[in-house]
C-alpha cells in the first residue's frame, strides 16, 4: 500500500481527461452525479465538469433544482467519469461545498449569452404546465436583458465535490479488470488494488 498526494491523483486525472478529449465523440467532460436526499434515497444524472483542482471537481446548476436541493439537505456526493472510448472510468466520492461567488459570477459570464437567459427562464426541475411557458419565460427576460450584462441569478451557482476517495478503473480482458481504489487519510492518500 503506498502513499500518494492529492496533486498526483490529479495528474492522472488531467492526463486521462486529456485522452479523452481527444477520442470521445461527444461530452468528455460528462460525469454521472450522484446524490441522496435527507432520507437517503438516492438519484443520478448526468453533468458537466466545469474545473479540476487542487480543492476538488465543479459543476454548476440551480440550487432549486433536484441536485441543488439534495446537495444542500446532504452535501456529499458521487461522480463516475466514463469514457467509453477509451474503456477507462473513474469514480469520485466526497464531501461537497458551494463554489465563492466569484468563481460562479466568473463561469456564468464566460457562458453563451442565450444559456445566461436559460438560467433565468427555467425552473429547474419544477413542474412546467407546456413548452410555452417556458417560451415565454425565455422571451420575458430576453426582453428584460436586452442590453448590457446578465447578472446572475442568486439561485444559480456551483458546487465543489472535496475528493475523500477514487478509483481509476482500465478495461483488461476477460473481465480481469485493472482497478486503483485511493482513501484520503491524516497522512496522505493510500493506495489499494482491488480484485475486479
Amino acid at each position: 500500500m503506498t502513499v500518494k498526494n492529492f496533486t498526483d491523483l490529479l495528474a492522472e486525472f488531467r492526463a486521462w481527461m486529456a485522452e479523452a478529449e481527444k477520442s470521445e465523440p461527444n461530452d468528455p467532460t460528462a460525469m454521472a452525479l450522484a446524490t441522496a436526499d435527507k432520507d437517503g434515497q438516492p438519484s443520478v444524472r448526468m453533468v458537466l465538469l466545469k474545473a479540476a483542482d487542487e480543492r476538488g471537481f465543479v459543476f454548476y446548476t440551480n440550487f432549486g433544482s433536484q441536485k441543488g436541493q439534495e446537495l444542500l439537505e446532504n452535501p456529499k456526493a458521487a461522480l463516475c467519469f466514463h469514457w467509453k472510448s477509451l474503456r477507462r472510468q473513474i469514480r469520485v466520492q466526497g464531501t461537497v461545498e458551494k463554489v465563492t461567488d466569484a468563481e460562479a459570477d466568473a463561469y456564468f459570464n464566460s457562458r453563451p449569452r442565450d444559456s445566461r437567459i436559460g438560467a433565468w427562464a427555467s425552473q429547474q426541475s419544477r413542474p412546467m404546465e407546456g413548452r410555452f411557458k417556458l417560451e415565454a419565460e425565455v422571451a420575458k427576460y430576453a426582453a428584460k436583458y436586452a442590453l448590457g450584462d446578465i447578472p446572475r441569478p442568486d439561485y444559480w451557482s456551483g458546487f465543489r465535490i472535496l475528493p475523500e476517495r477514487m478509483e481509476f478503473w482500465r478495461d483488461r480482458p476477460f473481465r480481469l479488470h485493472e482497478r486503483r481504489h485511493y482513501e484520503k487519510t491524516d497522512s496522505g492518500w493510500t493506495e489499494s488494488i482491488l480484485f475486479p
